[in-house]
């Protein structure tokens, strides 16, 4: 029996480098970080990046995240 397969949204940080290339990171993935010399590349390059983590999570019997969402805070430097 095949299971069904599903598409969900996650959320990505993405931030610059030291290097001049962009960082994507997916909190709810722990681990799954990528790069990329522009923000799409980053974006391409990290999803790619989640695709493994899921694959590699659903083998080893991990429960898979639901979608989750990102929110700003906004907090006063002193």
């Amino acid at each position: 029996m095949t299971s069904k397969a599903r598409t969900i949204k996650v959320a990505v940080v993405i931030k610059p480098g030291e290097d001049g290339y962009y960082i994507a990171e997916i909190p709810s993935l722990p681990g799954c970080i990528s790069q990329g010399k522009t923000k799409e590349e980053a974006l391409a390059n990290i999803k790619e990046a989640a695709q493994l983590c899921l694959d590699c999570q659903k083998e080893e019997g991990w429960i898979i995240p639901g979608e989750c969402s990102v929110e700003n805070v906004e907090v006063r430097l002193k």
